[in-house]
């Protein structure tokens, strides 16, 4: 990323997870405006914090104010472990949250997802509320539906999904979406990881978030 990225290291319940923040500008944000969660695409498939995608997302919540962090899922990069088909990746994704709360204990809080990543943090978010855990906003980008069994989510997540995803076909994100209630933002022409249409995942979530 062209902003400087602060990259750490935490425990998990399987080993260390490798962690990357990334701060607003101080001239535009003297205090963020929230914290953002976002986390990656399937890790046995290649994906990793570093997808173009994720980048794009922690790139869209730091124009907007947010302390943007992500990980390495299980067994990616320097996070010790092995894939865990989504449960122990949402306890990672958790630890995560609590390492940052205690640094930014009353931030409002954004979680954000590409692909397996929308897995995880529509699972996390489910918890979260089962707790009675604020979360601000769901993001999700190219929703996992008919791969992986993806809960219900609010009523004012942003969901985004490419027209020729063949990865994660339309019709099983409407097939998902239909009993919610829910509208997706359709990106024409884009494919699963969004090649030559990035920059309209920013401007669609920078033009919602109001």
């Amino acid at each position: 990323m062209n902003i400087h990225t602060e990259q750490f290291l935490i425990p998990g319940n399987a080993g260390q997870l490798q962690c990357a923040v990334n701060h607003p500008d101080p001239d535009l944000f003297p205090a963020p405006t929230g914290l953002a969660l976002v986390a990656h695409p399937h890790p046995l498939f290649g994906g990793t914090m570093e997808n173009k995608v994720a980048q794009t997302l922690a790139r869209t919540f730091v124009s907007l104010g947010y302390v943007t962090v992500r990980m390495n899922f299980r067994g990616v990069g320097q996070s010790e472990g092995v894939h865990d088909a989504g449960i122990g990746e949402t306890d990672d994704m958790e630890t995560l949250l609590q390492h940052m709360r205690q640094r930014y204990p009353d931030l409002p809080l954004v979680l954000s997802g590409f692909s397996f990543g929308t897995f995880v943090q529509s699972r996390l978010h489910q918890r979260l509320s089962t707790a009675g855990i604020p979360v601000q906003r769901l993001v999700l980008v190219g929703a996992a539906a008919g791969k992986w069994a993806m809960p219900d989510i609010p009523a004012d997540t942003i969901l985004i999904h490419g027209e020729l995803d063949d990865t994660i076909p339309l019709q099983a994100v409407f097939d998902w979406l239909r009993p919610q209630d829910i509208p997706v933002v359709v990106i024409p022409g884009a494919d699963h990881f969004f090649h030559r249409r990035l920059p309209h995942i920013k401007k669609i979530i920078s033009d919602l978030w109001t």
